[in-house]
């Protein structure tokens, strides 16, 4: 006489349930292309969130009026003869500097994540690694 999948269930949830185990785990060893690949969508991702807060801050100023008063202090200062700030502080040449920081700030994060998994890998050597504790709840 078989029994069926729903009644090994129903014997399963009538069980009390287990204590919750712990386990201790050492980790002894980061793979580096995989915190290459994960330091680069992090640095993606902060780039992606610098060009839009940058594309957000200058619209604030913008609308608010703020370059405005400060060229009109620029060209107080440096007399009737200067340079219109609107063509240093324009859209186009702000959100330029911001896409070429933020392809820096792939690179660079890209290259901090490699020689984190680098150096980790070689301090395990002398520390024994990391101890991590899991649960099973």
């Amino acid at each position: 006489m078989s029994t069926s999948v729903a009644e090994k269930l129903a014997k399963k949830s009538s069980r009390r349930p287990a204590s919750a185990k712990q386990v201790r785990l050492k980790l002894v060893y980061v793979d580096f292309w995989s915190t290459v690949k994960l330091s680069f969508l992090a640095g993606i991702c902060l780039a992606i969130i610098a060009i839009v807060g940058t594309f957000l801050i200058w619209t604030v100023l913008d609308r608010t009026g703020i370059f405005d008063q400060v060229n009109s202090l620029f060209k107080d200062i440096s007399g009737a003869g200067g340079s219109d700030l609107r063509s240093i502080l324009g859209l186009g040449q702000v959100m330029g500097f911001s896409l070429i920081v933020a392809i820096l700030d792939i690179v660079v994060v890209t290259a901090l994540g490699a020689v984190f998994a680098l150096l980790y890998n070689l301090s395990v050597k002398i520390t024994g690694g990391l101890l991590v504790g899991f649960t099973n709840n």
